[in-house]
């Protein structure tokens, strides 16, 4: 039950709860504190704990749980100092590849090399950074290895999952999250589509060799 008051707090983070206050309060005070922290830090419990249960978090040995600022906005690249035609000349407005949830995911398992990112979760933001919890596991703990509902996280197919796109985020970057209809071309990749729509031209125009190197 208390889950479910947790959860209806996060959802309306800024109506005023039973106790007087409400979680935009909390983390405004908290953010005061967040903001002079490192961009990566373990922490002991997850501040979302209904979010955290529901994405496969424990409070056993070998769960890890970090939080990782990450900073908001576009990108911007250096101006080029040769010529360019205006459309070329860009330099801001350049979008990130990459949601910043799997960028914070990947910083996350960079800083601890030893542990695999099993899923994460937004929990704050102000006008120049996110931040997100990232829930990591060790694949070689024993209390991992025997516990069923967790331990197909132990498999070497599982070995580096944030930097192949196999979480959560990740799978959306992909477009796996759709299915069906409009959806044909995410699946196994996007690349593969491409490849497979290559190779039908070449059978259909009668040629034999297709480049090796985009095969």
């Amino acid at each position: 039950m208390a889950y479910r008051y947790l959860a209806e707090a996060w959802k309306r983070p800024h109506e005023v709860g039973p106790m007087g206050v409400s979680v935009a309060e909390i983390m405004r005070e908290r953010l005061i504190k967040w903001r002079r922290e490192p961009a990566v830090v373990r922490i002991e419990k997850p501040t979302r704990l209904d979010k955290a249960r529901r994405l496969g978090y424990k409070a056993k040995q070998g769960f890890v749980v970090v939080r990782v600022r990450v900073r908001r906005g576009g990108l911007s690249k250096p101006r080029p100092r040769a010529g360019r035609r205006p459309k070329r000349m860009g330099v801001r407005k350049y979008k990130h590849a990459k949601s910043l949830r799997l960028i914070a995911e990947e910083r996350a398992a960079r800083k601890f090399p030893n542990l695999e990112v099993l899923n994460s979760y937004w929990v704050w933001e102000d006008g120049q950074y996110k931040w997100f919890e990232v829930i990591l596991v060790d694949p070689h703990h024993p209390a991992i290895k025997n516990d069923p509902e967790i331990n197909w996280i132990c498999h070497p197919s599982q070995r580096g999952r944030v930097f192949r796109g196999k979480t959560g985020a990740g799978r959306r970057m992909r477009g796996l999250l759709h299915k069906g209809k409009k959806a044909e071309k995410m699946r196994p990749s996007k690349r593969a589509a491409w490849l497979r729509k290559l190779r039908k031209k070449a059978k259909k125009k009668g040629i034999t060799k297709v480049l090796k190197h985009l095969l």
